[in-house]
C-alpha cells in the first residue's frame, strides 16, 4: 500500500511541475489596422495601411509582424509610449503634417489612437528604430 501511494504522489508532483494545461484557442484578441496619412486629423488622406494581429501569433500585412508585436507588448499596447522625445534641431520646421493611427483591438481592449507630426523628419526622429509604424 505504501508503494502505491508513493507512485501516485510522484505522478501528482510531476503534473504540478509541468504547469497548468492551457487551451490554444483561449487568448485575448489583438487585431489592428495601422495607417500613415498626409494632412491634419480633420482631413487626413491615408497613404499606407497595414493589418497586424498579435494573438495567437504575429500575422498580418505588416512587413515585420513579429517585431511590431514584440514592440507593442513591451509598452502593453500603449501607442503613446512608442514615441520618444525628439530634438527639433535635426528637423526643419516645414509644416507638412503626417498622421499615424491605430484602430482595432489590443489584448481584448478597444484601441483608437492617432498622433500628428509636423513632417516626416519629426515622425522618424520620434519613432527611431521602431517597428510598429515602419511600413
Amino acid at each position: 500500500m505504501t508503494s502505491t501511494l508513493a507512485v501516485a504522489g510522484t505522478t501528482a508532483a510531476g503534473a504540478v511541475e509541468a504547469g497548468p494545461v492551457r487551451s490554444a484557442g483561449l487568448y485575448a484578441p489583438s487585431a489592428l489596422v495601422l495607417t500613415v496619412g498626409k494632412g491634419d486629423t480633420a482631413s487626413v488622406t491615408v497613404q499606407r495601411a497595414v493589418t497586424l494581429s498579435c494573438a495567437p501569433r504575429a500575422t498580418g500585412t505588416h512587413p515585420a509582424p513579429g517585431a511590431a508585436c514584440s514592440e507593442l507588448r513591451s509598452v502593453d499596447g500603449e501607442f503613446g509610449l512608442l514615441a520618444r522625445p525628439q530634438s527639433q534641431g535635426n528637423c526643419t520646421r516645414q509644416w507638412d503634417p503626417l498622421v499615424l493611427s491605430a484602430t482595432g483591438v489590443w489584448q481584448g481592449r478597444n484601441v483608437s489612437w492617432s498622433a500628428t507630426y509636423g513632417n516626416a523628419c519629426e515622425m522618424r526622429a520620434s519613432l527611431t528604430d521602431g517597428s510598429v509604424f515602419a511600413f
